[in-house]
């Protein structure tokens, strides 16, 4: 390689972002050897076609993979070296759950307080009810709560509640047993999530209130801790309480009203509900609308959604059929099952003018 290609090991350190130190690693360990060395100096020299390896060397080192696989990575085609990335990927995450597992375990053998037991649920009861309402969670910097799901055992009932601010879902549970006492507590969101297949096995699962987190109880499996956030969540009680009167209700088809959104091409819906049903048309009104057949009460009404805000929404719901209790073009809609109402969500639609 001519001499003017070749950059001596500091300034390739710069371009590459790996330490001279480093260089000289992964040189004797043969994933990055120098384009020339001077036999007399001692010297290594790199070429510019050498940064991107050097690069992507130290991308899968930031992410904790080992030199052998990191070696395999370089050496595979683009389809086996994405294969080896997932399942690098997979491992730490694994690891990670497990760790977080026995801090907890260790946590409660170094002399912690007694749990508070909360309620006895079943567990493929417990376990679609965190997956329906995890639906409405938002990972937002600085707002981890959002994040979260909101767990709220009373002597009657526990109640799940999550929210984004642009959508809020809810849903009540009737315990196997009768909570002896209330309480509440916001549940890290991505811990239950990996938690409810654990859950989904077990005939009955209880819980149980530690310090700054909480135990999934079940018999002849690991029981699952997830902790808790410590930010306040959010005050839905008064959304709901402030919501104004139901000025049209629709009964729609689950299935029908999921296959139109799918169909609909855009990233915004409308709804234009009249006597005879509910037209789904696009955001922007460009394109022709498809006509649901429904029960609709009330006055006619024309209301915009971002897709991913009300498709989730909808989608969550139980049963076959799907009731929208409507308030105005510019209040939030509430999406419950037309035959059961444990599970609710509200949806905010957006302004007919919104911007694309």
């Amino acid at each position: 390689m001519p001499q003017d290609d070749l950059m001596p090991i500091g300034a390739f350190a710069q371009r590459s972002g790996l330490t001279s130190s480093a260089l000289r690693f992964y040189a004797d360990s043969g994933l990055l050897p120098p384009a020339e060395v001077d036999p007399v100096s001692g010297y290594r020299y790199y070429g510019a076609d050498q940064v991107a390896r050097a690069t992507v060397l130290r991308q899968l080192r930031e992410i904790a993979m080992p030199l052998a696989g990191v070696e395999a990575v370089l050496g595979a085609g683009a389809d086996a070296a994405s294969r080896l990335l997932d399942e690098h990927v997979a491992r730490v995450v694994g690891d990670a759950v497990a760790a977080q597992q026995k801090a907890a375990v260790i946590r409660s053998a170094l002399g912690a307080a007694p749990g508070l037991p909360v309620a006895a649920l079943k567990g493929p009861v417990l376990a679609d009810a965190v997956e329906q309402v995890l639906t409405a969670t938002a990972h937002e910097p600085g707002l981890p709560v959002l994040a979260g799901l909101r767990i709220e055992a009373s002597h009657e009932a526990v109640t799940l509640t999550a929210t984004d601010r642009y959508r809020l879902s809810t849903r009540t549970l009737v315990p196997t047993e009768p909570p002896t006492q209330t309480w509440a507590g916001t549940v890290d969101g991505d811990e239950l999530r990996a938690a409810a297949a654990e859950i989904r096995r077990s005939p009955l699962v209880r819980i149980e209130a530690v310090p700054h987190g909480i135990w999934f109880r079940v018999a002849d499996r690991e029981d699952r801790h997830c902790r808790l956030l410590s930010e306040d969540f959010p005050d839905y009680r008064l959304m709901l309480a402030s919501l104004g009167e139901v000025t049209t209700r629709v009964a729609v088809s689950k299935d029908l009203l999921l296959r139109a959104l799918e169909e609909h091409p855009g990233e915004r819906i409308g709804l234009d509900v009249a006597d005879h049903g509910v037209n789904v048309v696009s955001g922007d009104g460009e394109h022709p609308g498809i006509p649901l057949s429904a029960t609709a009460t009330g006055r006619a009404l024309r209301i915009r959604f971002e897709l991913t805000t009300f498709y989730p929404a909808v989608s969550t719901a139980i049963g076959p059929d799907v009731m929208l209790d409507l308030r105005g073009h510019d209040q939030p809609v509430t999406i419950r099952s037309a035959d059961r109402g444990d599970l609710t969500t509200l949806a905010m639609p957006i302004k007919a003018d919104h911007p694309a």
